[in-house]
């Protein structure tokens, strides 16, 4: 009998013909479900069935042509085009693992990208015929029985209450060796298995910290637990130094976009394991995390000794690093070993939503300016009256190095900044400020105020991340044009909120706001009328953020 000849393909490039051993024809397909993967067919080459009806959106695909067997055979099979959704015989053949599975688009699936995986696969169209498939359909990733389909929704969905982008920057330096590397990644595989990992829950990537950084896997690559333990348990040891603020610095930087997965709205957060101590300075790539918007939690594990201490660049860098030094961002386990008790305790601070104060929001994400009316007609009591109304704005929001940053300018005929977006960073001092601010007394002249302040107290932060807003607060008409420098102020991004009172002519207010103007320009008879409109602004403001991101 003359051998039949199956295509193999060779190094991901070329298409090899080989012959089928003999005595292989005919055999029997295996029935699988739509959700086995290749690892779970522990063959050479096998011949599956893939059934009819299984949903586009659920297969799971790594790679094009050459995947990596963590991927859906059936869903290969169809990207590949052996088979359509309709189902069929499908030849699977194992291959060695390697890097960098690429994404394509095909027959209705979109494949993911995949740094490194141990084992591959290719597919090709089985053996058409007659015979029904014998034996129970294999899969370790979704049996097919009723009882447990019934439970699938509720595992792909996740924790719920816990949304969260997290990425778990591992320790790959020589600093931590390979045994106590595998304990660690035993550690993180608990802590994601703990965090209820979905699609509407957490999800999670992995960064190895070494001389170089490595993405092992992106947000958007697993959204099921389990698929995400066999991931960390293929991550390799690398080894070099422990180049940790190089590393944060680079997952701030690259590992967060709309690309690889990131969700608007959901916390962005690294976890940042250090196994003794960094070989580099941490405190930038910190700095730069913050602007980021990235939550930085250091796990440190057997700190430095005191004769080591003189190796250390800085003690202080868990300090320098976090996102905020209140102890909530920092954990310490004293070594490798026993550590399952600490596992429930980090994974109730990364759940915990209201602490992530690096996030980016409307409260810690804007300058704000206040353009503030010193003229004769306001009086020294309406005067402080206009004071408290700026506190009680400013105070609202989170005033730090790295989150909100106010500013304020008197004007008559003159301008004066009271303090810019630069001198003070916290709230308390702040408000001190404002609360000292001097009355100074005289004319009126809004629109060269207005130009004044784009200039020099906007201008010297141009590059800076966060929204820009100028509240103006007048009691009366501008002897000089206002619509020219405001219209020049929208121009460079600032939105603007006028606020009248008493003699302030509704035009001028409508001419200086941003639009719409009706959110934007208030009026109130009196002074003490300023109070109410204090969360009319603040929710503007939140609001006109909100659509800036949008």
């Amino acid at each position: 009998m003359s051998a039949a000849w199956i295509p193999v393909l060779c190094l991901g490039v070329c298409l090899l013909l080989l012959p089928e051993p003999a005595g292989s024809q005919g055999a029997v397909p295996i029935a699988i479900t739509c959700f086995t993967r290749g690892l779970d067919i522990r063959k050479e080459k096998a011949d599956v069935l893939c059934p009819g009806g299984c949903a586009l959106e659920e297969f799971s695909v790594f790679g094009n042509i050459v995947y990596a067997s963590v991927s859906s055979i059936c869903g290969a099979a169809v990207h590949r085009g052996v088979i359509s959704i309709s189902g069929g015989p499908v030849r699977i053949y194992s291959l060695p693992g390697r890097e960098n599975y690429s994404s394509v688009a095909a027959n209705g699936i979109q494949s993911q990208t995949l740094s490194r995986w141990s084992a591959s696969f290719t597919v090709t169209k089985g053996k058409s015929g007659t015979q029904e498939a014998i034996g129970q359909a294999v899969s370790t990733a979704r049996p097919p029985t009723g009882k447990r389909l019934k439970k699938t929704p509720e595992k792909k969905t996740g924790n719920k209450d816990c949304k969260a982008d997290i990425a778990f920057l591992i320790d790959g330096s020589f600093n931590i060796g390979q045994r106590r590397f595998n304990l660690q990644k035993n550690f993180v595989g608990k802590v994601a298995l703990m965090l209820g990992i979905g699609t509407e829950g957490p999800h999670v990537g992995l960064v190895q910290a070494s001389e170089h950084p490595k993405i092992e896997f992106y947000l958007k690559n697993f959204t099921s637990a389990k698929d995400v333990l066999f991931a960390i348990k293929e991550v390799g040891f690398r080894g070099g130094n422990s180049n940790t603020g190089k590393a944060l610095k680079h997952t701030a930087q690259k590992f967060f976009t709309a690309d690889t997965g990131v969700r608007r709205g959901i916390p962005k957060v690294v976890v940042v394991f250090i196994d003794g101590w960094p070989s580099d300075d941490i405190e930038e790539a910190g700095i730069v995390a913050r602007e980021f918007g990235v939550n930085v939690f250091i796990v440190s594990v057997a700190k430095p000794i005191p004769e080591e201490l003189g190796m250390v660049q800085d003690v202080a860098f868990v300090d320098k690093a976090v996102c905020r030094n209140n102890g909530f961002f920092s954990y310490h386990m004293p070594n490798w070993f026993g550590t399952t008790k600490y596992v429930k305790p980090l994974v109730q601070k990364l759940c915990t939503h209201e602490q992530m104060m690096c996030s980016k929001t409307c409260y810690n994400s804007v300058n704000i300016a206040f353009l503030i009316d010193g003229s004769s007609s306001v009086g020294d009591s309406n005067f402080r009256l206009m004071l408290e109304f700026v506190s009680n704005i400013a105070k609202t929001f989170e005033i730090s190095d790295i989150g909100a940053k106010i500013a304020a300018v008197q004007f008559t005929y003159d301008q004066r900044t009271e303090f810019s977006f630069t001198d003070y960073s916290t709230k308390e001092n702040v408000l001190a400020v404002i609360r000292n601010i001097r009355y100074m007394s005289g004319g009126t002249a809004t629109g060269d105020a207005i130009s004044f302040t784009v200039r020099n107290v906007f201008g010297p932060v141009r590059e800076s991340p966060n929204k820009n807003f100028l509240v103006i607060v007048t009691d009366g008409q501008s002897y000089d044009d206002v619509r020219g420098p405001a219209a020049a102020a929208h121009d460079a991004g600032i939105t603007i909120f006028s606020v009248g009172v008493a003699w302030a002519p509704l035009d001028d207010l409508k001419d200086m706001a941003s639009k719409p103007k009706e959110s934007h320009a208030f009026f109130t008879r009196e002074f003490t009328g300023l109070e109410p409109i204090v969360s009319d602004v603040i929710r503007g403001i939140c609001r006109d953020f909100l659509e800036s991101q949008q």
